[in-house]
């Protein structure tokens, strides 16, 4: 898995809504997914951008921040987080998702709008730290 924070000029964070129907339906998360075999970190977020979103980037654009460990039920998730402030296109949602823009300090509070999955909460702060 790859993901990516998109950071507009109001340093709000895109962040998606989990479809129904998926693992971990109705809960935020940063766009990205999925690695195909023999795919860098950094193409797959570009792909992912590209498929879910209709935006564009480049390599030299994504800087990557932290990565996220976390046990899940069945399999270990090793996830990088990459910032990207600049592409190309309005980002839209073109898988069904739900999609806003957040204020990172907004995200994974008790008292949150945006519920995050377990492995989600410890890329914040570094997100927050690097916004500063």
């Amino acid at each position: 898995m790859a993901a990516c924070a998109l950071i507009d000029h109001h340093a709000r964070v895109l962040i998606a809504k989990r479809p129904q129907g998926k693992a971990l339906a109705g809960l935020w998360e940063f766009p990205g997914g999925k690695i195909e075999p023999g795919e860098a970190p950094e193409d797959a977020v570009i792909r992912e951008l590209r498929e879910e979103l209709a935006v564009t980037t480049e390599r030299s654009w994504l800087l990557p921040l932290t990565f996220a460990s976390h046990d899940y039920s069945g399999f270990h998730l090793l996830m990088p987080l990459f910032v990207c402030r600049r592409w190309h296109g309005d980002p839209h949602p073109l898988e069904a998702q739900e999609i806003t823009w957040a204020d990172p300090s907004e995200l994974c509070t008790d008292q949150s709008r945006y519920p995050m999955p377990p492995a989600d909460a410890p890329l914040i702060p570094a997100l927050i730290a690097y916004l500063r």
